[in-house]
């Protein structure tokens, strides 16, 4: 079954909708340039509300490892995303800190760059076409990927469920895809969910 990953919550209404739903993960963004940027003390909050099945991921941009790894040892969150430019030397300094799961995003753009995901050491890789551009990248390129991976950049209630069937990931990720003027809209998420779970019917 393709797991799913709702990004960029960041509302009390935005974790209801999720706990509604059922995604196997849901994420916090904690870099100060983005928009949906939370503080900490606010993704606390926000994951007391969690349901206790759904893991919490903790996107970061080249963020200092102490601080992934403190977030992630006081249970704000489950996982952490490293979404900038940390290497395998960051991943060895984290995983000093910490043994939880660490998912490292790479963006998309040539074959090169799906042989370097497919050599990461981290726990799982995320595919993207970029930094939360809420564009995608050529699915052809991962014709031949070996590894399992998160599907990101430019999914949609419309086109997941065709990348679902083509390509069968891990799991798939959105957040621009499930918004309306930059904010969640539980429409939306709903019925992305929806399409990628009616493909995983048998």
């Amino acid at each position: 079954m393709t797991k799913i990953k709702l990004c960029g919550l960041s509302r009390p209404a935005d974790i209801e909708a999720a706990n509604g739903l059922g995604p196997e993960y849901i994420g916090f963004v904690f870099w100060p340039k983005s928009r949906r940027y939370v503080p900490p003390e606010q993704a606390a909050g926000l994951k007391a509300r969690l349901s206790p099945g759904i893991r919490a991921v903790g996107v970061f941009v080249d963020e200092a490892p102490e601080t992934v790894a403190g977030l992630l040892q006081k249970g704000i969150i489950d996982l952490a995303q490293l979404h900038g430019s940390e290497d395998e030397a960051y991943l060895r300094r984290l995983r000093a800190l910490t043994d939880r799961p660490v998912i490292r995003a790479f963006r998309v753009g040539t074959a090169a760059d799906v042989a370097a995901a497919e050599a990461s050491t981290a726990d799982f890789v995320l595919l993207d076409s970029g930094a939360g551009t809420g564009t995608a990248f050529d699915w052809a390129l991962l014709r031949n990927i070996s590894r399992p991976y998160f599907l990101a950049g430019g999914l949609s209630p419309e086109n997941v469920g065709d990348a679902v069937r083509a390509l069968r990931p891990f799991a798939v990720d959105v957040s621009t895809g499930i918004e309306t003027g930059g904010s969640k809209d539980q429409t939306k998420m709903a019925a992305f969910v929806a399409a990628v779970r009616k493909e995983d019917r048998p």
